[in-house]
């Protein structure tokens, strides 16, 4: 009884595989698959409508008229939106060619296998109809999950910006040294160290030069000699005793003596020993001859201090040489200090060095800003930014939306509904991010600015196809 019952159980659940096999009346996935490995065709579900076909979320180049797997990914086929199952029923369908679902550049006349051993899927006339040359149609599903984004052609203004570094130098036009036109020694110094700041007229040293206390004594003999013949009743002596006034004074004047010093002479008719020596210049003192200067002898056209005026300072920035033409005397520029955050100095540029370097392929342009507080010194750094207006009132895309192949640059449209054009363009200037498009596309055209590497290669894909077709 034992042995009977246990044939008896096993006979009942072979039967019920069997019929589960074969019915499928849960619709497992994996059903179906032995199904198909079986050669067993399962009827479609009573619930779909005559002429409905079927297709694939992740592969929507799938497209079937009865419900399974995908042969690409195994998963569920789903029916097609009402829209898509408006076309012919697949009875009343003309199969132009099958292809590869893995790839669409293998395709044949007749059903068969794939080089991958996957079944061929029907590719229908009216899939393949006549498009634009350049133009793709993508399942909209598929184009979401791409992300792609377009944006209007519009026409704007396009700055063309340059940023570069410069150094801060001194004023050229602003620095002067200071020499004396005798010999002598220096005896007292009242400005001794470099970054003193100084006026003008102020003393720097007394210096003792028997040139200067010689010219003293013949300018002192030459007054007392004029007015002792101002009485002689000779006119010719006279004139000549006061030129020799004249020349004596101005012999000392010559040599840098100030009118003060010169009146103090007049007044006292004593000849001093040392005389003082002034800034003909205000400014800072940037550099001295010697450390310690008191008792140092000089001789003419000695420099002893260099100074220079820091209310205005010089800046030197360096271009490529793509963007010398850009930049022109009197051009604005922004000067950003990375140590000070958030100031900006209006700079003007000056002049374009007339030498050109050619390791780093730049040439230096000079800038003139100005210094309040004299904060500004000398090999400090600043960032540069020349905003130097390009094209006013054109056609421009993002730099993003352009596809470069070699000679060609390349654009595609987003013409609605999952339809797409690959369209070329010819660029002009470009600034901040943009390019000028001169042809190809019009104002309110709808660009695709991201993904468009995508669409561009399925376009390529499809007009691969089409020629591969029509050959044969």
């Amino acid at each position: 009884m034992k042995r009977l019952l246990a044939g008896l159980i096993l006979f009942l659940a072979g039967v019920t595989v069997s019929f589960g096999v074969i019915l499928n009346p849960l619709e497992l996935h994996w059903i179906h698959l032995l199904q198909s490995k079986l050669g067993i065709e399962h009827a479609a579900p009573s619930t779909a409508e005559p002429g409905q076909l079927w297709t694939c979320g992740m592969h929507p180049q799938v497209i079937q008229d009865e419900p399974g797997p995908c042969p690409i990914c195994q998963m569920e086929l789903t029916p097609l939106k009402a829209s898509a199952s408006s076309s012919p029923p697949p009875s009343e369908r003309k199969i132009k060619h099958w292809q590869a679902p893995m790839d669409p550049t293998f395709v044949s006349d007749r059903p068969g296998k794939s080089p991958m051993g996957m079944d061929l899927v029907p590719v229908y006339e009216d899939e393949s109809g006549p498009v634009p040359p350049g133009t793709v149609e993508i399942d909209p599903v598929f184009v979401q999950n791409m992300g792609v984004q377009s944006e209007r052609v519009e026409r704007i203004d396009i700055p063309f910006t340059i940023r570069t570094v410069g150094n801060f130098t001194y004023n050229d036009q602003q620095m002067s040294w200071l020499t004396t036109k005798y010999s002598g020694w220096i005896e007292k110094v009242y400005v001794n160290y470099v970054g003193e700041t100084v006026q003008q007229g102020q003393k720097l040293f007394e210096i003792y030069s028997p040139e200067l206390v010689t010219t003293q004594k013949e300018y002192l003999q030459a007054m007392d000699y004029s007015e002792r013949l101002s009485t002689s009743g000779y006119p010719d002596i006279e004139k000549r005793a006061r030129s020799l006034i004249a020349s004596a004074r101005e012999r000392l004047a010559l040599w840098d003596v100030s009118a003060e010093e010169l009146r103090e002479l007049e007044k006292t008719r004593q000849v001093r020993r040392t005389l003082a020596v002034t800034a003909a210049t205000g400014g800072m003192v940037v550099e001295k001859m010697n450390q310690a200067m008191e008792g140092m002898f000089v001789r003419p056209g000695m420099n002893l201090y260099q100074l220079v005026d820091l209310s205005t300072i010089w800046l030197e920035a360096e271009i490529f040489e793509d963007q010398v033409s850009r930049i022109k005397a009197g051009q604005h520029a922004r000067v950003e200090l990375p140590y000070q955050a958030g100031r900006q100095i209006a700079a003007t540029v000056r002049f374009i060095h007339p030498s050109f370097n050619q390791k780093t392929r730049s040439v230096k342009v000079s800038m003139e800003l100005p210094n309040p507080g004299m904060t500004l010194r000398a090999d400090m750094h600043a960032d540069v930014v020349f905003d130097i207006p390009s094209a006013r009132g054109v056609l421009a895309v993002p730099t993003e939306a352009i596809i470069r192949s070699g000679t060609r640059n390349i654009v595609v449209l987003d013409q609605g509904g999952g339809k797409f054009q690959v369209r070329e363009v010819e660029l002009g200037i470009s600034g901040d991010g943009v390019w000028e498009v001169a042809h190809g596309v019009q104002e309110g055209d709808l660009i695709v600015v991201s993904s468009q590497f995508l669409i561009d290669s399925e376009s390529n894909l499809r007009e691969a196809i089409r020629k591969l077709v029509s050959s044969r």
